[in-house]
């Protein structure tokens, strides 16, 4: 009806974002003001993890930001350790690990956490179609189909992209996972853990633009060894090894999401995610 004013409802910021950073100052601003542009993001976490350039200086101009929280290591931990640091600052509800390059886009935020808002699930991996032109190297891609592969195998669960960095999850289920690994070796580590505990993992796809050497892409052919021994490790551990004693939270989230999946539950609002 003409004259009749609208309005246009902006989605409560459900997400908080780590982004581990070490010798990323070429990078990190641009990433920051990236991911701060999504309405989505509630709060970011930067942490330098004893950087050598100019990172922390990066990151400490927006300590002006009231999202933004900078933390720095005094030696460097490890990436592992980095999203650890990072997820003890995490208030938001939701959780998304964003790495300091240009690799991964913040534009993808939003359909990553919608399968989460709508209530189908409470962790959400991002799949890398590679191609041509996204694809670091024929090699990089076969390694990450064989620990793709071997997830599968023995996690007895159907993903396509075990590697990729962009994995977003309820906050309280990532601070359960009870990590340890202080590197690289924390993503075979998150992938892992999740189905030990029952969790399937939704995945969407997302946009990819791979870094070359020159460009600072630091995993290299041994990582992707490592990766299997961590999953090899994370499988064959009993369930009170990897994270204690029985916790409740999971079987009340795990019967919530199978039944909004049977679709005998409310779909989750964007306001209703609990913190």
């Amino acid at each position: 009806m003409a004259g009749t004013p609208t309005s246009t409802t902006r989605p409560e910021p459900v997400l908080g974002v780590i982004v581990p950073a070490y010798n990323e100052g070429r990078s990190l601003e641009q990433v920051v003001r990236r991911v701060l542009q999504e309405p989505l993001v509630r709060q970011v976490v930067i942490v330098d993890d004893c950087s050598t350039d100019g990172t922390l200086a990066a990151a400490r101009q927006f300590a002006s930001d009231q999202r933004v929280v900078v933390k720095h290591h005094e030696t460097n931990r490890g990436k592992g350790a980095a999203i650890r640091t990072g997820l003890e600052a995490i208030t938001a509800p939701l959780v998304l690990i964003q790495d300091a390059d240009l690799e991964y886009d913040p534009a993808d935020y939003d359909k990553l956490i919608s399968p989460i808002l709508r209530g189908r699930a409470d962790v959400v991996f991002g799949t890398r179609g590679f191609a041509g032109h996204s694809a670091y190297s024929y090699w990089f891609v076969i390694g990450n189909q064989l620990v793709t592969t071997a997830t599968n195998i023995m996690f007895n669960c159907y993903i396509q992209d075990m590697e990729t960095r962009f994995k977003v999850m309820r906050t309280s289920l990532m601070r359960r996972l009870g990590l340890r690994g202080n590197r690289f070796d924390v993503e075979p580590e998150i992938t892992g853990r999740i189905p030990r505990l029952g969790y399937r993992i939704y995945e969407v796809p997302i946009d990819y633009s791979a870094r070359t050497r020159e460009q600072g892409k630091k995993l290299t052919w041994r990582d992707g060894v490592r990766a299997l021994f961590v999953l090899l490790a994370v499988r064959l551990a009993t369930t009170r090894q990897l994270f204690g004693k029985p916790d409740p939270y999971h079987r009340e989230r795990l019967r919530s999401l199978d039944t909004v999946l049977m679709g005998g539950g409310a779909v989750e609002s964007r306001t209703g995610i609990e913190e």
